[in-house]
């Protein structure tokens, strides 16, 4: 972790290089890239947005992480609400701050460094809580936010285009430490 330091990321300025860190950790297409980077841009506009990035000492980014206080009217929240409902775990959608996306560069996974810009910010949230969705399938990603006390809210979420279901998953604030 020496030769990475975890800071404040200007997700507008840096949305290329961030997608192309989360191209390669998630597999993401071309055409994928292209309709993310106009999900970023207007993410990057909303109110209480907050991003982190893993930077080497040469500015490449490792990682990042970026979230915002949840809102009903959010797209996001809108696909959810009806499995949180399912489950009663709705209340999860109220007074949380939301990670969107965190993905690590695959040369510089299993270091840490998802661990750290997740927790750092989280650390810095005003909400009780935390709330996530993440591919349904056991991963190191998954593995991870349960040991940081995430729990499974709902499973099986669709996502409109998405090819597999997601879970969501949430936390109380602060997340755990190991």
């Amino acid at each position: 972790m020496d030769d990475v330091v975890i800071g404040p990321l200007d997700l507008a300025a840096r949305v290329d290089d961030a997608l192309a860190v989360q191209a390669l950790a998630f597999g993401l297409s071309d055409d994928e890239i292209g309709v993310r980077r106009h999900v970023v841009l207007r993410h990057a506009a909303n109110a209480g947005v907050r991003a982190l990035g893993a930077t080497t000492a040469e500015g490449r980014l490792a990682g990042f992480v970026y979230g915002m206080p949840n809102n009903r009217v959010y797209w996001w929240s809108t696909v959810v609400q009806p499995y949180l409902r399912e489950t009663g775990s709705e209340r999860w959608l109220d007074d949380a701050f939301v990670i969107t996306e965190l993905h690590v560069h695959p040369a510089f996974q299993k270091r840490g460094i998802g661990r750290r810009l997740i927790t750092e910010i989280t650390d810095t949230a005003v909400e009780p809580k935390s709330i996530l969705s993440a591919i349904d399938v056991e991963s190191p990603a998954r593995r991870l936010y349960w040991q940081l006390g995430y729990q499974d809210l709902a499973r099986r979420v669709i996502f409109p285009s998405a090819p597999a279901p997601y879970v969501v998953m949430g936390a109380e604030l602060p997340l755990r430490r190991a």
